[in-house]
């Protein structure tokens, strides 16, 4: 009887050191495929960042639009914060929102990052899971001054991994803070009256020419 236990304790543990070593690697593998589009999105920040105020806010959001586009998925963040305003939506509607919801994303991270004085990004390269989806901490270096962290909960979607959330100082949501006020313009005034407040803080972020 004692034969069969430690026969069986060898087969498992030999079992066990042949799974081990594959788990490493497509871990590791998801790991970078989740932190590429963080790296895509960070040189894009640096690239308008040093090109600065001097270079037309319009300039610098052409060249941002793309990027947000490859690293976040904007519809999925959009349907997150209006919650259940968006299914009974007409699709012509839905675009509308989401169109309205990409220029004041891109238009926000153009407003932040508008400005070089020496900062630097810090990427982490190994992701923390939260259930499906893995979180990048990055974190923003000034030359003087507090650093700041900017953590990315990236989502597997058949386009790759996207940002569906940000999380200030790594526990403040962006989805949940304007959940809120999105839900309560779409119960006011229906989409058309949360598209023009987008449309408007768009304008009001790009002094105008947004």
């Amino acid at each position: 009887m004692g034969d069969c236990r430690s026969r069986r304790r060898v087969v498992l543990a030999v079992a066990a050191a042949l799974l081990l070593p594959s788990a490493a690697p497509v871990h590791a593998a998801t790991e970078e495929a989740a932190v590429a589009p963080i790296q895509l999105l960070v040189d894009g920040l640096v690239e308008i960042m040093k090109a600065g105020p001097a270079t037309p806010f319009q300039q610098r959001y052409a060249t941002l639009a793309p990027i947000i586009d490859q690293t976040f998925d904007l519809t999925a963040i959009l349907q997150e914060s209006v919650g259940s305003f968006w299914a009974p939506l007409p699709p012509q509607q839905q675009a509308m929102l989401t169109e309205a919801f990409r220029r004041y994303t891109v238009s926000s991270y153009v407003n932040s990052f508008d400005d070089f004085n020496g900062q630097r990004f810090e990427i982490s390269p190994e992701t923390r899971t939260v259930g499906s989806e893995q979180v990048v901490e990055t974190k923003v270096i000034p030359k003087k001054g507090d650093r700041h962290e900017l953590d990315y909960v990236m989502r597997q979607s058949s386009a790759g991994w996207r940002v569906v959330d940000v999380l200030a100082d790594g526990s403040i949501s962006r989805v949940a803070v304007q959940r809120s006020d999105f839900r309560r313009l779409l119960s006011r005034g229906g989409a058309q009256a949360l598209a023009e407040s987008l449309r408007t803080k768009s304008a009001d972020l790009s002094d105008g020419s947004g």
